[in-house]
């Protein structure tokens, strides 16, 4: 499962980043980072961007990198 496939009110754990290079380095350095736990807060109406709230701040995130972000339910 990934970020992207997590519903409102869940929280998960990430497993793994996938991409590569310039893309996976801003993911981590927004915070999310194997083993973090997320809640997913809020998802737009037309589904993009999705709200979550990592290491006590919110955050936003397009579904495209949702996808690069494999997660399990906690």
């Amino acid at each position: 499962m990934t970020l992207r496939d997590a519903k409102v009110g869940q929280t998960v754990k990430v497993l793994k980043l996938s991409g590569e290079g310039a893309v996976k380095r801003r993911i981590m350095d927004m915070g999310i980072t194997k083993g973090i736990e997320v809640y997913v807060r809020k998802v737009a109406p037309l589904g993009d961007p999705i709200e979550v709230t990592v290491r006590g701040y919110e955050l936003s995130l397009r579904k495209a990198d949702g996808e690069m972000i494999e997660v399990e339910l906690v």
